[in-house]
């Protein structure tokens, strides 16, 4: 198998890194980028030119478009994209403000969107690629006092499947991957969190109760899955990460046909 080049948007912690160190290490090249171009230093220093770090603010277009151009150029090519740059917001619904609201939209929603319109011309003038959206599980249901963060990932869901859709002729994958809870600094020192109203005490003091008693996964874990996702000859367009997944959203799909047919006159009747 060929050599990847891949470009990681949010490569300085979590899973972009894990994921850029396992690419790595294999023989793949990738193009890491970061807010603070500091931070990809020991990734240079171990792999040396097999990665080429970048300043990158997703939520900058032009400069999205540019670093793309960059990318490109160095390599000569382009095999997987990684839209991996994002943070949590927690906050009520009622509690987030609108910079607050307006800003995680910017990064998780815009910021992917923007790296996925610049890397697409790319890709299919080479007529192959693979783009990978880093979804959530909260991508597929949601969680309460993470109104706005839930939002950007169905925002993401919603427009990756239709992008497989428009890229399939193209020769271009397109994969959704939705992460249960991992020790990432997703609720850490990346998190924001909204000011909060004493109404929603007692459900956050639930909530902490309930998170206490859930087992975060390893990041390092989820690099030989994603490995095997990039090498696949038919990729899906949802991977789910972590275990437990798949029964929430069984059990969660399977609440939401019983309405449906439960509702299924009311819903014909409708139809004029």
């Amino acid at each position: 198998m060929q050599p990847k080049v891949w470009f990681i948007t949010g490569s300085s912690r979590g899973f972009g890194r894990v994921w850029a160190r396992a690419a790595l290490s294999r023989g793949d090249q990738v193009v890491a980028t970061a807010r603070d171009i500091a931070t990809l230093r020991a990734l240079r220093e171990e792999f040396g030119e097999a990665v080429l770090p970048l300043r990158l603010d997703v939520t900058d277009r032009a400069a999205v478009q540019s670093t793309l151009a960059v990318a490109y150029a160095h390599f000569g090519h382009l095999d997987v994209v990684v839209n991996n740059a994002g943070y949590g917001l927690f906050g009520t619904v009622e509690e987030v403000t609108e910079d607050e609201a307006r800003a995680q939209f910017e990064t998780n929603m815009f910021g992917a969107l923007w790296v996925t319109q610049a890397a697409i011309p790319i890709l299919r003038a080479q007529g192959r690629g693979h783009i990978l959206q880093v979804s959530s599980i909260s991508g597929t249901t949601a969680f309460p006092t993470l109104g706005l963060y839930n939002a950007t990932k169905w925002a993401l869901e919603g427009l990756s499947q239709a992008l497989a859709a428009e890229l399939a002729g193209f020769g271009i994958h397109t994969t959704l991957v939705e992460p249960m809870g991992y020790a990432t600094d997703w609720g850490g020192i990346s998190a924001v969190h909204s000011t909060p109203i004493a109404a929603y005490d007692g459900l956050r003091a639930q909530l902490a109760v309930d998170f206490a008693a859930f087992k975060q996964g390893d990041p390092n874990a989820t690099a030989d899955a994603i490995l095997a996702v990039v090498d696949a000859e038919d990729p899906p367009l949802r991977l789910l990460l972590g275990t437990g997944g798949l029964d929430l959203m069984r059990a969660d799909y399977e609440a939401r046909l019983r309405t449906w047919e439960q509702w299924a006159p009311v819903s014909d009747a409708a139809q004029g």
